[in-house]
């Protein structure tokens, strides 16, 4: 797999609503491999093998990130803020930020006093970012209402595999559909693959929506990350005994479908890689809720790489998890025929 290319999408701000630098980046990249490569008005980016097969297998990973957004700039020059997807507020006192201003990065830091953190309940109203700013006549030459904020984080190569970073939920995800096209074409896949990195799985699901009901697929797969119950104050009993480095994660859920999770465990299997399982009684959270949903209705599994620490500054990932995830798809793709029925009535 092409870390190289990893580490520039993990390095590309990408808060939901203002995902379009990095879509354009998987754009450019993906034209020297898949026969074809489509844009959408809101900025997904899917990219296609087979467009003739009657077949249409949808991978999505969605390519937004959770942060704050700017809402007003206070006369005393710090700026306050709303939550752009599923933040943890208390995560963020004492941080440094980036505000996404159309001039470019401007740095900042997020207040903190001991009041605050003794808050039970903060919200994300409750944070103050410091600009440096003086006056609000100076922040308003630097910064406008609705510039995106983010940590000040970079990703590092931990020991084991193992990366740390902001995002990897979900940038793994769009990653990994690129690199399944891509190993699905060496591999000689006869059915038709549309990889798309999606936006606004953090806050609308639109991406997905838009892509899914365009491409009309036979089924799809949502390529995401899930909670792991391999450190302090986890619990396997709540979905599922889940650890990082231990493979990729099958979902077990009212409205995925089993014949795809048959299939994609005979996958696994074939490539000598072993499956994880989680639970989910309802919704996922994930694109694959509402592929579900779209057009007339689309067969749905969830693919996920185990993740640590999920929607904070330092999550933890395995690249062996992200590679395995890579093999196992790419197999379970070209695996598939013309001939494949997901209907239990068809004889």
């Amino acid at each position: 797999m092409d870390r190289k290319f990893l580490y520039e999408m993990l390095s590309t701000a990408s808060v939901s609503g203002t995902e379009v630098e990095l879509e354009k980046k998987i754009y450019q990249y993906m034209k020297a491999y898949a026969d074809e490569v489509r844009g959408d008005e809101i900025g997904d980016v899917t990219a296609v093998l087979n467009a003739n097969s009657p077949v249409k297998v949808l991978l999505t990973g969605h390519a937004d990130e959770i942060g704050l957004m700017v809402t007003a700039i206070r006369g005393d020059g710090m700026l306050s803020v709303c939550k752009i997807g599923g933040i943890y507020p208390s995560t963020y006192p004492g941080h440094k930020v980036r505000v996404l201003t159309k001039q470019g990065v401007l740095y900042g830091a997020v207040v903190i006093t001991r009041s605050l953190m003794k808050k039970s309940d903060m919200d994300a109203s409750d944070l103050i970012i410091d600009i440096g700013a003086f006056s609000k006549e100076e922040a308003e030459k630097a910064v406008s209402v609705g510039d995106r904020v983010i940590f000040d984080t970079d990703y590092r190569e931990m020991l084991n595999e193992c990366i740390t970073g902001r995002a990897l939920d979900d940038r793994l995800g769009a990653f990994i559909v690129m690199e399944v096209l891509k190993q699905a074409k060496k591999d000689g896949c006869h059915v038709g693959v549309y990889a798309a990195a999606t936006v606004g799985e953090e806050t609308s699901m639109n991406g997905a929506y838009f892509v899914s009901q365009r491409v009309k697929p036979t089924m799809a797969i949502a390529v995401d990350v899930t909670y792991v119950s391999d450190y302090a104050g986890t619990d396997p009993a709540d979905t599922g005994d889940v650890r990082l480095g231990k493979g990729p994660v099958l979902c077990v859920n009212p409205t995925h479908h089993p014949e795809m999770n048959r299939r994609l465990k005979e996958a696994a299997d074939h490539c000598g890689i072993s499956i994880q399982w989680e639970t989910a009684s309802g919704r996922t959270g994930t694109d694959g809720d509402v592929m579900h949903k779209s057009g007339d209705g689309v067969p749905v599994a969830l693919v996920s790489i185990p993740l640590r620490y999920m929607h904070s500054s330092a999550e933890v990932a395995s690249l062996r998890d992200v590679e395995d995830c890579i093999h196992v798809l790419a197999k379970f793709v070209c695996e598939l025929d013309e001939t494949v029925s997901l209907n239990p009535f068809t004889e």
